[in-house]
């Protein structure tokens, strides 16, 4: 329950981070008119994220399995480092290319395809991560909390975001994906060995039954994740806050 949590709350949070900036700029500039643009690519982004977990959750095949986890370990890891070095532009960059789409006669068409863009991007990588993690019991309760989680973030985000530190929340998740990622690498091995592709697949399969998604230890590893993040944020806190205070005088 806790992965799907803690992913759903993640990517919620960019989504719900992404349309926020989105209706901010429209309002900004006048062109509240284009939010029906808006709505709708994101109805269209829900459904195409949707029509995919759905494809992915109906393939059991372990060859599938695994290459589906290695794809999404390649796509969170660079997506992850990639959203580390442009957080601080972010905002600038997308109200940039928002500027090219929502002037002209084509206004409509630019913000409904940024939109579809920007939330679909999102979609599709909770559902590649998801997958991963669909047997874990509470699935759907641990979904169902990361978005009430992601939608009360996103909302204290609009109302005090000014004392919300961001970039420490993209790190911190952000970190907890790099790990996970590591996570669907191993689970990948185990697929393949169950689909006989490696040598020595019996062997290796043996070894690995016990730490995949749903082996025995899948939720000391899960909390090990967490603590390990836990305490990195803790430790990055008080290092802002000691920065915050500046040098003691003697």
């Amino acid at each position: 329950m806790l992965q799907a949590l803690i992913i759903v709350f993640r990517e919620g949070f960019e989504a719900f981070l992404t349309v926020a900036i989105i209706f901010a700029y429209l309002k900004k500039t006048g062109r509240d008119f284009l939010r029906p643009a808006v709505w709708t690519g994101i109805l269209v982004s829900i459904a195409a994220s949707a029509g995919l977990g759905y494809l992915l959750q109906s393939i059991n095949q372990p060859l599938w399995e695994g290459i589906l986890a290695l794809v999404a370990a390649v796509l969170v890891a660079t997506f992850v480092i990639h959203i580390w070095r442009v957080a601080p532009t972010m905002k600038r960059d997308m109200e940039t290319r928002l500027e090219q789409r929502a002037s002209g006669p084509w206004a409509w068409i630019g913000v409904f395809g940024f939109t579809l863009l920007m939330i679909t991007r999102e979609g599709m990588e909770t559902a590649l991560m998801l997958i991963q993690v669909g047997r874990v019991p509470r699935f759907w309760i641990g979904c169902a909390l990361g978005i009430a989680a992601a939608s009360a973030m996103s909302w204290l985000w609009a109302h005090y975001g000014h004392r919300i530190n961001v970039k420490r929340f993209f790190q911190v998740t952000g970190l907890f994906l790099l790990l996970f990622t590591v996570q669907m690498v191993f689970y990948a091995i185990h697929e393949f060995s169950e689909a006989e592709l490696l040598p020595n697949w019996q062997a290796i399969h043996d070894a690995t039954e016990p730490y995949s998604a749903d082996g025995r230890y899948s939720m000391h590893i899960m909390f090990g994740m967490v603590a390990f993040c836990a305490l990195w944020l803790a430790t990055m806190t008080l290092i802002d806050r000691a920065r915050a205070r500046g040098p003691i005088e003697a």
